[in-house]
């Protein structure tokens, strides 16, 4: 089954406001910070500690905030990180259902083709490079697109209108870089 970008559109706005309305707005690039501290305090077992008043860690990152990252890496199973392993589990299960990863290379758009080629290993080089930049600079504006641009914007949030400028004013230029051949 596919849906066109109106119907999806639609549904996913549908489930930022059921977000919003039942639980709170959505944003994920702080669960990746999470993450890595629960693998940091795997490697450290001292990175995080718990006190009197709640958690802290020697990380000042972590402790900030009344120590919220540390408690939250203490006990990942709360609302927004098993929301980022639902949406792994859900991505996973879209490619399943869509034939797999790599079952139909010509679904591809022509224009990548024309600047890259058909090399697969080139394509996740790629799609990996561009996910870590994208992350990086959502740790750096202090959220993420979702939480941003797409929570932001929902709730008519200035910061979001202006993440959303910032993001499309960095984002055609590097398209037109990326894909200076036509198809």
């Amino acid at each position: 089954m596919t849906l066109n970008w109106k119907t999806g559109g639609l549904l996913l706005g549908l489930v930022f406001f059921a977000a919003v309305l039942l639980v709170k707005p959505i944003g994920v690039s702080t669960q990746f910070v999470i993450f890595d501290a629960i693998l940091g305090d795997i490697a450290t077992p001292d990175l995080i500690t718990q006190t009197e008043d709640g958690y802290t860690s020697s990380n000042a990152y972590l402790a900030k905030s009344g120590g919220k990252y540390a408690k939250n890496a203490a006990n990942p199973l709360n609302y927004s990180f098993v929301f980022v392993l639902a949406m792994m589990v859900g991505a996973f299960g879209s490619a399943r259902l869509r034939g797999g990863v790599g079952a139909d290379e010509r679904k591809l758009p022509a224009i990548w083709y024309a600047n890259y080629g058909d090399t697969p290993i080139k394509r996740y080089a790629v799609t990996f490079l561009s996910g870590f930049i994208v992350l990086y600079g959502a740790r750096l504006a202090g959220g993420c697109t979702s939480g941003h641009m797409m929570s932001g914007m929902m709730q008519t949030a200035i910061s979001g209108y202006i993440f959303s400028a910032g993001a499309f004013a960095a984002a055609i230029p590097v398209s037109i870089m990326m894909y200076k051949k036509e198809a």
